[in-house]
């Protein structure tokens, strides 16, 4: 136990020293009051979601993250987690919290219009992340709540916005001022917490690794300390579970992969897009092109299909099946008229902004985009490894764990991860 505290205090000081300066963020826990789990809750098993962002599927094994690597030798081990296209920190957030592809629940990019909303959605806002109309399908959180099983949420795309009117018994929007300690911390917290108030289902995210990748390069030295320290961080966090006696099972994954791109000769915004006729959102792997009149798509598509070089244009019916994304999928006609679609290790760059080194958001079939998986605990097989898989069928592996029933039609099929339950 003691040396638990010190392990914490070293890591809160390694860590927030280069930030001691950061402006007031909004750290208070936000508690819905008068929640209980229900009698038929009580038994029923519990379960901690991580997110890393942006860890890829090989960066366990490239940087040796020991306590990543020995706790799934005690369970299981994945190939791969393929994201959905884009292979973006929202949208594929939000697909693993519901089970649908992005154009199925409406977050189709970090940043998007909506013709009908006559606005946009931008990961940067506040205000946008936190307005329910944006989101559709039923996050875990709110399956869970809605069968009277108590979530809390530690940093989740959707999770600060009550979405179909429920949000989360507790949560914290997110904030880069609570140190990854101090989350750890907070999670002890709550499984210490009576049967009646404990929460079932936890999650969290981290995103150091995301963010060193971002500013170094996908196989930087700095990546490799990044995923140290976050490995760590899984130590300290199966300690502290252990700590509280609760039988807790363990899912440790990422959205998406990284890469290495060009970003000293970024593309700008293509010359023949006339920006009095059409609105395009921010974007690097991909940029949305959304046109005032319709009238004007096809000339456009035209021109570019003849221009483009390092990036491929899509009209929105023509985009690759396998995404799920263009046509018929795209469900709330989010998706841009015309799709600019780099191709790695090309980026855009239309407000000349420094480039990042590391980017993701490319085609799921790049080997670079995978994503990481571990998984452990008491519902869990032992020593296996499994193939590639796609994100969406994280979400019925989730409720079937808990026990918790859905009808609502999802993309994800529970047939596909079963296996690596003990008891499925």
């Amino acid at each position: 136990m003691l040396m638990l505290r010190i392990l914490k205090c070293l890591l809160v000081v390694l860590i927030t020293a280069p930030g001691l300066f950061l402006s007031a963020q909004d750290t208070t826990q936000k508690i819905v009051a008068g929640r209980t789990n229900s009698a038929s809750v009580i038994t029923k098993p519990y379960l901690l979601i991580v997110s890393i962002d942006g860890f890829r599927h090989d960066y366990a094994t490239r940087f040796n993250a020991r306590n990543l690597l020995k706790f799934s030798e005690q369970g299981v081990r994945g190939a791969g987690i393929r994201p959905a296209f884009p292979s973006l920190t929202f949208p594929n957030h939000y697909t693993l919290a519901t089970g649908m592809y992005p154009a199925h629940h409406g977050l189709v990019d970090n940043y998007f219009y909506d013709k009908a909303k006559k606005t946009g959605y931008a990961a940067n806002r506040p205000n946008t992340i936190r307005d329910s109309s944006w989101y559709n399908g039923i996050p875990f959180w709110v399956l869970a709540e809605q069968s009277g099983m108590l979530a809390a949420c530690f940093y989740w795309v959707g999770s600060e916005a009550a979405i179909r009117g429920v949000r989360p018994t507790y949560n914290y929007n997110y904030n880069t001022s609570i140190t990854a300690p101090t989350r750890v911390d907070i999670v002890q917290n709550w499984l210490n917490l009576p049967d009646s108030t404990r929460p079932h289902l936890i999650s969290m995210y981290f995103s150091e690794v995301d963010n060193a990748a971002h500013v170094y390069g996908a196989d930087a030295p700095q990546v490799g300390k990044a995923v140290q320290y976050i490995d760590s961080i899984i130590g300290l966090l199966a300690s502290a579970v252990a700590e509280t006696g609760v039988n807790v099972n363990f899912i440790v994954l990422s959205d998406h992969g990284m890469t290495t791109v060009d970003n000293e000769n970024p593309m700008r915004l293509p010359a023949e897009i006339d920006t009095s006729k059409f609105i395009v959102p921010r974007g690097d792997a991909l940029l949305q092109v959304y046109a005032k009149q319709h009238g004007d798509i096809m000339p456009l598509y035209r021109i570019l299909r003849k221009t483009a070089v390092g990036y491929t244009p899509y009209l929105k019916r023509n985009l690759p099946r396998r995404w799920k994304y263009g046509g018929k999928n795209d469900r709330f006609n989010r998706v841009g008229d015309i799709v600019l679609v780099a191709r790695a290790p090309k980026v855009f760059n239309t407000n000349y902004s420094v480039v990042d080194r590391g980017k993701h958001g490319f085609d799921p079939a790049m080997d670079d985009m995978l994503a990481g998986f571990f998984a452990w605990g008491p519902a869990f097989k032992k020593g296996i490894t499994i193939n590639r898989f796609e994100n969406i069928h994280i979400y019925p592996l989730v409720a079937h764990l808990l026990d918790l029933q859905y009808n609502h039609p999802i993309d994800g099929r529970l047939k596909v991860l079963k296996g690596i339950l003990a008891i499925n």
